[in-house]
């Protein structure tokens, strides 16, 4: 439709304009780490932790709960939703699912205690929601969420976020994620990881017309180009896991869409 092409347009302008605005630096990843990642995600395993996911069943959070079963990393996974989600594999049968009211997280308190990490996948479209709705979930659900989090003892807060995260960016989206990313740094968790990958690439079940024609518009441009602006959601995840694995003194890490890349193909033998 016309709205599309005009979406994809207006997106397509945004990201030129991001081109020079980088998140700078992302967290290192050495070949040293690469080779070192089976014995890291052995060491993980061995410290028995519990994670819990927000947003399973969005792309993002349904590809991230997806790899951490197969990888094994964590004694006991949750995922916290709206709905039960339902699951055939045999592989998701102990995933614990904890269904909240986002509006009265407070009540919830209980579904957020007692994780070592939390991945935050939470998110929605200006389109789907409005603009107000779009604000509740991207920063209010997620904040709130946060907050319950820490208080429930997590020591290691995931966020997705977005490249160009910036609270006094003149784009609705790009403001509310860098709002939020600031907003839950106050939290101080003992350790806060920030994902900002470009353009998520996946075959998404609902059909959104703009997203396709922009993979479509990404796969026709050159690697090096496309890799500065997108990323597979599957890359995106193991970045996350790779992440979660490697031990870090940093209080803070931002990981921008080319640390993305990079970390999240420094697969080392991936499975157990």
């Amino acid at each position: 439709s016309a709205g599309a092409v005009a979406a994809v347009a207006a997106l397509v302008a945004a990201l030129l304009l991001l081109r020079c605005q980088d998140a700078g630096p992302g967290a290192g990843s050495s070949m040293a780490a690469t080779e070192a990642l089976p014995k890291l995600r052995e060491d993980f395993r061995m410290q028995n932790k519990s994670v819990f996911i927000l947003g399973a069943s969005g792309e993002t959070g349904k590809a991230l709960l997806k790899e951490l079963l197969e990888q094994r990393l964590f004694s006991r996974v949750t995922v916290i939703g709206r709905r039960k989600l339902t699951f055939d594999e045999e592989a998701y049968k102990n995933v614990n699912q904890k269904v909240v009211d986002f509006e009265k997280l407070d009540d919830y308190a209980s579904a957020f205690q007692g994780h070592d990490v939390g991945f935050c996948c939470l998110g929605t479209t200006r389109k789907k929601a409005g603009a107000e709705g779009f604000v509740r979930v991207d920063r209010d659900y997620v904040l709130k969420s946060a907050e319950l989090a820490k208080a429930g003892g997590c020591k290691h807060f995931n966020l997705l976020s977005s490249k160009g995260a910036d609270k006094s960016s003149n784009f609705l989206y790009l403001q509310v994620k860098g709002e939020v990313e600031d907003r839950v740094e106050e939290l101080k968790f003992d350790r806060y990881s920030i994902f900002r990958p470009g353009v998520l690439l996946c075959d998404r079940q609902e059909s959104r017309p703009g997203e396709w024609l922009i993979r479509k518009f990404f796969g026709s441009l050159p690697e090096s180009w496309a890799s500065g602006h997108s990323v597979p959601v599957v890359t995106v995840v193991r970045a996350m896991l790779n992440n979660a694995v490697t031990p870090s003194d940093k209080k803070k890490e931002l990981l921008d869409n080319k640390a993305i890349h990079d970390l999240g193909k420094a697969d080392g033998s991936l499975k157990p």
